[in-house]
């Protein structure tokens, strides 16, 4: 056998992630929110790029441009012929989004009193001394955002330097404050503090509610009555007792990391009984060149080192604004399809909803799967029905006998209608909520009811049985 080096020719067909690539899937998968991030990012880092307010009057059909760029390496654009066009939106028909105005996040209310500075109000009222008022104001701050304290009394004597009697003292006040229950150093004591306050004498309720959480967790009623030697009936009556306190006194308080808002990727509007698609685009449409870096380019030498600089950062923002304008035709062109499949459900209601799947979108528009996942990713849509992510709307679900697969979404609201019309003493097991489905044509098994149950935050039959 002849060993040796050889030089063959051979051919190849690969995808090269270019980085104008790159920046154009970046651009696609990220949110408006994020969007506006790096807009802003690249407004600072290259300086042809400027924004400016949209003109109507200025429209003219800037497409044509870009697909004689597309032909041309990006070193070969004729910058010239491009500026003239400059000023101009990109905007798709019916998709126009101008008389919409544009919201400062600044604007928006992200703060709320906390439950430390509710509780540090109420300790400032009261007339305790120094050392009292010390203890106090280091307990508030070291309660969680439910309104627990879950360092220990002892750690707290050892940290204030004092004893854990005057500790408990102190505790003993702040457990007395607004929100009722705060202060508590587990579930039962917070419970426990609830009824003392509310006057609630009652021992075989607060033997429930310090030895029998558990049971009613699990909804054993039947266990408490045998172990305090009283009716199911009144067992029942302790369990809705128990179940009306607040388990976290903290939780209606602003804790500052909470604070979110959603900023809808696409406006779906009906006007005079037709659907309007609106891409929510308030920078990217309104990116132009600096008109300074205009006029180096009609007069610079194109040899010299500023226009090379110049012309590398115009290159970037080509294809920054390309991309901009990709990420819209797509994300247009993926809802304006949704709308299409679903129009059942915008028309008649949740019920409609139908399946659907990334390859039947992704047929439809004859791109990749991948591509219509990036652009629905993480982005929401709202609708005359609510403000929804676009990924609810791509359901799975199971066959009927009418020739349709329905969403699983529309059989978990049909599950919980036939749950919210049971006797909640006799309550319908899984199977008995399948066999109901399958005589009205929807094709179910018991492990599907029952996943299904489990996601809309149903209980089991034996934890929604009453006695």
């Amino acid at each position: 056998m002849r060993m040796g080096y050889d030089l063959v020719l051979e051919q190849q067909q690969k995808l090269i992630m270019t980085p104008e690539l790159r920046l154009a899937l970046k651009v696609l998968q990220l949110s408006t929110v994020e969007l506006e991030e790096l807009i802003k990012e690249e407004l600072e880092t290259n300086p042809v790029l400027d924004i400016v307010e949209y003109d109507r009057e200025e429209k003219t059909n800037k497409e044509e441009i870009i697909e004689k760029k597309e032909d041309n390496p990006v070193d070969e654009i004729d910058w010239k012929e491009y500026l003239q066009y400059q000023g101009k939106s990109y905007y798709i028909e019916n998709s126009t989004n101008d008389d919409m105005p544009e919201f400062p996040y600044d604007n928006m209310p992200t703060y709320g009193d906390t439950l430390k500075e509710h509780l540090l109000f109420q300790l400032n009222t009261i007339n305790m001394c120094k050392k009292e008022c010390s203890i106090g104001q280091y307990i508030i701050e070291s309660l969680d955002d439910n309104g627990y304290l879950r360092m220990p009394v002892a750690e707290l004597a050892r940290i204030m330097k004092t004893t854990e009697e005057e500790v408990e003292k102190v505790l003993r006040i702040i457990q007395t404050f607004e929100p009722i229950g705060v202060g508590a150093r587990d579930l039962s004591e917070c419970l426990l503090i609830q009824i003392r306050l509310k006057d609630i004498k009652d021992e075989n309720l607060e033997i429930i509610i310090k030895e029998h959480l558990d049971d009613i967790a699990g909804n054993r009623i039947v266990n408490i009555a045998k172990k305090l030697s009283i009716s199911v009936n009144k067992a029942q009556k302790y369990s809705d007792m128990v179940k009306s306190l607040e388990p976290k006194p903290g939780r209606s308080f602003f804790c500052g990391s909470d604070c979110r808002y959603v900023v809808p990727d696409v406006f779906i509007e009906k006007v005079d009984g037709e659907y309007i698609i609106i891409v929510n685009d308030n920078y990217g449409s309104r990116l132009i060149i600096n008109n300074y870096y205009k006029e180096i380019i009609r007069k610079g030498d194109k040899s010299s080192e500023a226009m090379k600089f110049v012309n590398e950062k115009l290159s970037s923002a080509l294809w920054l604004i390309k991309s901009l304008e990709q990420r819209k035709n797509t994300l247009y062109r993926v809802v304006k399809t949704i709308l299409e499949y679903q129009m059942d459900y915008f028309e008649k209601g949740d019920s409609y909803l139908k399946t659907m799947t990334l390859k039947d979108i992704a047929d439809e528009i004859q791109v990749h799967e991948s591509t219509v996942s990036r652009a629905i990713s993480g982005k929401y849509a709202q609708t005359p029905r609510g403000t929804f992510d676009i990924k609810y709307f791509f359901k799975s679900g199971v066959g009927t006998d009418f020739g349709q697969d329905i969403s699983s979404e529309s059989i978990k609201k049909m599950i919980k209608q036939i749950i919210d019309k049971e006797n909640n003493q006799k309550p319908k097991s899984d199977q008995a909520i399948a066999n109901i489905l399958e005589k009205e044509g929807y094709k179910i098994s018991r492990r599907t009811v029952a996943k299904y149950r489990n996601e809309a935050g149903i209980p089991a039959s034996s934890r929604r049985k009453r006695y």
